[in-house]
């Protein structure tokens, strides 16, 4: 059993741990004056990715890059197999030739049908003449016949002539008719040919493009990260092929309690250290601050940080910056971000812009 003495010494040790790692915490988070009136944040830098994907199934034919390339927006990085699509494409195309071909027949059908309907209109114009002359002839025949003048048959015949032309006329009148609806169906013959023009003309255009989506192109200047396929895989539509790194977006993650998230802005100014480059300061900006707090991640390094709800903060590096450096720029490093609690002081000296 411990004496009392060596009890009270051990409390005191650990009230003095205590208070010293209040006052340390103070440092790194709390505003106040001199070198208080920063705060601190670890974090890594990071950047967008950017994955090249197949539109569609198919096989890696080449892959043009390696990793650690540097490739332009619109620069050809992969190529797909197109082998089956040229062959669906020859297929398409024949198909197109025989539509048109189907709307060159219907539309000959169409002139057609529409002679033979000017041929049974005049067909009627002459049983119409043909019709008036026989009741004529009927009329002055069978005055004469009741006066004696002439035999009753001659009357008789004349009547049969009339009742023939009408019948001639009734037939007329139906060809016309039947002309009219075969130009109908000869128009409709044309829409549904051109239709088929139309959808073979799609088809070729679909499968062109998905001929020309099988080179797979770079979305945004960047630098090629992973190879995650191999020539000669297959690959499912949407599988992934290449990850990129977009270098003129990079930016820092990292977690500030609510005292200070809360007096964050957008735009405020940060200065980046690397542990890489502990030389370096590299001017940010802050561009996103969480509206919902959380739990910080493991990456922090006390546990009593952990323990406390936080917000996400991220600060965007200079575009100037990466530009001039882009050779230089490495995803993934560790390092410390620093904010002036009080936005109107000064930087200390130690972290004064210095660049490479």
């Amino acid at each position: 059993m411990l004496t009392t003495r060596k009890k009270g010494w051990m409390v005191a040790v650990v009230l003095v741990g205590v208070v010293s790692a209040a006052f340390y915490y103070g440092r790194s988070w709390l505003p106040g004056q001199g070198a208080e009136a920063l705060i601190s944040a670890n974090g890594r830098i990071e950047a967008t990715e950017i994955d090249v994907a197949a539109k569609i199934a198919g096989r890696i034919h080449d892959i043009l890059v390696n990793e650690g390339d540097f490739v332009t927006a619109g620069q050809v990085v992969a190529v797909m197999d197109t082998e089956a699509l040229e062959a669906q494409l020859r297929q398409a195309k024949a198909q197109l030739y025989q539509a048109e071909s189907s709307v060159t027949i219907a539309r000959s059908q169409q002139v057609q049908r529409e002679a033979e309907h000017k041929a049974a209109l005049a067909l009627v114009a002459q049983r119409e003449a043909e019709l008036d002359v026989a009741r004529k002839r009927y009329q002055r025949s069978s005055a004469l016949a009741g006066s004696g003048a002439t035999s009753r048959q001659e009357a008789d015949d004349d009547f049969a002539s009339q009742q023939s032309a009408v019948a001639a006329l009734a037939a007329g009148t139906a060809q016309v008719a039947a002309a009219e609806a075969a130009i109908v169906t000869a128009k409709a013959q044309v829409t549904g040919a051109e239709s088929a023009v139309a959808a073979a003309k799609a088809s070729v255009d679909r499968i062109q493009a998905d001929i020309d989506d099988s080179e797979l192109r770079a979305a945004r200047d960047g630098r090629v990260q992973y190879r995650v396929a191999q020539p000669g895989e297959v690959v499912g539509a949407g599988g992934r092929v290449l990850n990129l790194v977009d270098l003129h977006d990079v930016y820092m993650t990292f977690f500030l309690p609510t005292a200070m998230a809360g007096r964050l802005s957008l735009g405020s100014e940060v200065r980046i250290v690397l542990d890489a480059a502990p030389e370096y300061v590299f001017p940010a900006r802050v561009s996103f601050v969480a509206d919902i707090a959380q739990f910080t991640p493991k990456t922090v390094e006390t546990a009593s940080e952990r323990e406390k709800l936080m917000f996400r903060v991220r600060a965007h590096v200079s575009p100037d910056v990466l530009d001039a450096n882009l050779p230089r720029v490495k995803v993934g490093l560790p390092g410390m971000a620093w904010l002036l609690a009080d936005s109107s002081a000064n930087w200390p000296e130690h972290l004064a812009l210095r660049l490479p």
